[in-house]
């Protein structure tokens, strides 16, 4: 098929891009490359813990900012902004509740990773239960999820912006954006992808929120937004009955949370089953883990969740009604019904809504904005993929890899993650014409509906993992297996029984229509529970020294950091061992992550003479970062001192409290925003 853009898509000449829009990306490109430089000069990426793990130095302020932006990709803007147009203010649900789960992360979940000194959410279960299929089952689920949902429907969504503005072939657009992403994210590690984050942070909100201004400005206010709103229909709009969208705006647009037996946001069964899922990625996934898991201390991880939790306020405001207001203004285009006028606007007959967002900002914002917005779409790309990249590199190194190759010495590790990235890049480009035929009218709730088949007895398994001692290795993995095959069953037959196009009779069955996805969620939530808890109470409990530091009751065991710092003072008389901030002898040594020997380690002047060496060789081993010098030898001793200090949990008293307060005001504004949104939020009577 043709990648190339629809005239009618793009629309007329004065809503494409100019010189001085395509002077702020080149600007904006610049920018980027220069902080990633700047990660690779300043960061120590010559270990484990520097490259996956940023060498755990960052303050709450990058952090923070790399939580937010990890999560608001493409996929965000386009996805957010298209179901708001198409059905209202209700996908906002999504933002309010990482307020919430982001502070469960934070006091819960955080702790206990740092307290026993995890890099991977795999080895977390490993080590909390012992054995390898959970930890592997656990990272390839990961894997697969990442690179067939999360990057490659970011490439898209992305591409579709920059092929609306440019008329540039999708590839080609596809083929640029991952290319420099994944330079940065080979050559910085996650130094590189948490200060590139924070730059595209401030570009993001400050971008974003302009186009919202002046949309807002545009509509007549908040008034003029939810007095036109319920009046935009197209000008074509079928008559035919038993469809499932007729152009018309649904007469509960204006509230979130929903009746029970609502089509897109039951209220009951997004609390009970959309949460699960919602746990798995903000508390148990690696891509928002790993940011967290870089915070220099507790308070600091602590800081994040907090200002990413008030960060999360925003989308509904500067992405969802942003694309309401494009229905408004354009909805012959956005909410075209007939599928074949939407063939025509948009080449895809499902509808057209996924382009509500990229139609505002081409047909709103004046010359120079419209290059910030381009800059922004291609932050929150970068953004989104350059977090997936590190953090599913970090899966396969230590979860996968050093399956086959138990004593890999350090160097190794390093490159066969760079190498991995490049390899899964390359999957998730092909994959890109799937997404492209197959993609809805509302790319975020298709990527919600698949990703809760699969992550509730993930979220199940944790939730007992972190709080009920007596859960164990046996339970947990029947427990996995059981969720898995009830929701892979429910995966299947979506795919098999596809939705109807529009204006056509649903002739799917009724375990289908009938059974909201979020409903079937809480069936694999309590499936998986249930069979975890039956199981475990009927086998053996686990080993009491593998709950040392692995539970929430049990974060504060005193016993673990002597007993690490014991056991890696026998493993060598020379008391270097970068590893040694990770050793994991309290849980199987073979097994652990940090566990290496002494002669693995690297160190200044293993590589022989480096008069010696190439230009060539020395500039290889500096990008890669298996170059070693005496100055990153020295930062892998402080981070063997500051992992102990991480470790212990302690908090300053004033800080503790002012975070607390902190706690309990963000929890009282999401809890209120989810209220006034969904029960008191003022009705208007339509124009």
């Amino acid at each position: 098929m043709d990648s190339t853009i629809n005239p009618e898509l793009v629309g007329d000449e004065s809503q494409k891009l100019e010189a001085w829009d395509i002077v702020v990306v080149i600007v904006y490109f610049i920018l980027v490359v220069c902080v990633g430089i700047f990660a690779m000069v300043k960061g120590n990426r010559s270990s484990v813990s520097g490259y996956f793990l940023a060498g755990r130095s960052m303050n709450w302020l990058p952090v923070g900012a790399s939580l937010f932006v990890s999560n608001i990709g493409s996929e965000h803007f386009v996805g957010l902004s298209g179901s708001g147009a198409a059905g209202g203010i209700g996908v906002g649900a999504w933002e309010f509740n990482a307020i919430l789960l982001l502070q469960l992360l934070g006091w819960v979940f955080i702790p206990v990773y740092i307290a026993c000194m995890t890099f991977t959410m795999p080895e977390y279960l490993s080590k909390r239960f012992g054995g390898q299929r959970i930890r592997v089952y656990f990272a390839v689920l990961s894997l697969l999820l990442y690179i067939f949902t999360k990057c490659s429907v970011d490439l898209y969504t992305g591409a579709l912006f920059i092929q609306q503005s440019l008329g540039w072939d999708l590839y080609l657009c596809i083929f640029i954006l991952i290319l420099i992403t994944a330079v940065l994210t080979i050559t910085g590690g996650l130094t590189s992808v948490i200060y590139t984050d924070t730059l595209q942070c401030l570009l993001m909100v400050s971008g974003a929120l302009t186009l919202m201004f002046l949309s807002f400005k545009d509509v007549g206010g908040f008034d003029g937004l939810w007095k036109k709103f319920p009046n935009s229909v197209p000008d074509l709009v079928s008559n035919c009955s038993g469809v499932i969208d007729e152009g018309r705006v649904p007469d509960n647009w204006n509230m979130m949370l929903r009746g029970i037996d609502d089509p897109d946001m039951p209220w009951l069964g997004f609390l009970l089953g959309q949460t699960p899922g919602s746990i798995w990625y903000w508390c148990a996934d690696q891509v928002i883990v790993q940011r967290a898991l870089a915070a220099k201390s507790l308070s600091h991880a602590k800081g994040a969740t907090l200002m990413a939790g008030f960060l999360k306020i925003l989308p509904l405001f500067m992405m969802v009604m942003p694309g309401m207001i494009s229905r408004v203004k354009y909805p012959n285009q956005v909410a075209c019904v007939l599928p074949e006028e939407c063939m025509k606007i948009c080449q895809s007959a499902a509808g057209c809504s996924s382009i509500a967002y990229p139609k505002l900002v081409l047909g709103i914002m004046p010359t120079g904005l419209r290059g910030l917005m381009m800059a922004v779409m291609i932050a929150a790309l970068m953004s989104d993929l350059d977090s997936i990249m590190n953090s599913a590199s970090t899966l396969f190194t230590i979860d996968i890899y050093r399956r086959i190759r138990r004593k890999a010495p350090v160097k190794e590790l390093m490159i066969v993650g760079r190498i991995f990235i490049v390899v899964m890049t390359g999957v998730a480009i092909a994959w890109v014409p799937v997404i492209k035929e197959h993609q809805g009218g509302q790319v975020f709730l298709y990527i919600q509906e698949i990703t809760n088949y699969l992550a509730p007895p993930v979220a199940a398994i944790f939730l007992m993992a972190v709080l009920i001692p007596r859960v164990n290795e046996t339970g947990a993995f029947w427990g996995l297996m059981a969720g898995f095959l009830c929701g892979i069953v429910r995966l299947a037959l979506i795919f098999i029984y596809r939705p109807p196009a529009k204006c056509e009779v649903d002739a799917r069955p009724g375990f289908l229509t009938e059974f909201h996805y979020m409903y079937y969620a809480i069936v694999l939530f309590w499936v998986s529970a249930l069979v975890c808890m039956v199981v475990s109470l009927c086998t053996k409990p686990t080993e009491e020294w593998r709950l040392i530091r692995t539970t929430f009751w049990t974060r504060m065991d005193s016993r673990h950091p002597g007993q690490v710092r014991k056991n890696a003072m026998r493993k060598s008389s020379d008391s270097r061992p970068e590893f040694e901030l990770v050793t994991d002898v309290a849980f199987d040594d073979a097994d652990s992550v940090q566990e290496v020997d002494d002669k693995n380690a690297v160190r200044p002047g293993a590589d022989g003479d480096r008069a010696h060496q190439s230009c060539l060789a020395t500039s290889c081993g500096y990008v890669c970062g298996t170059r070693v010098t005496e100055k990153d030898f020295q930062q892998l001793q402080l981070q063997t001192r500051n992992i102990i200090k991480i470790t212990s949990l302690k908090q300053n008293r004033c800080v503790s409290v002012l975070l607390n307060i902190g706690l309990v005001l963000i929890l009282s504004i999401g809890t209120f925003l989810y209220i006034f949104f969904s029960i008191w939020m003022p009705k208007y009577v339509p124009e």
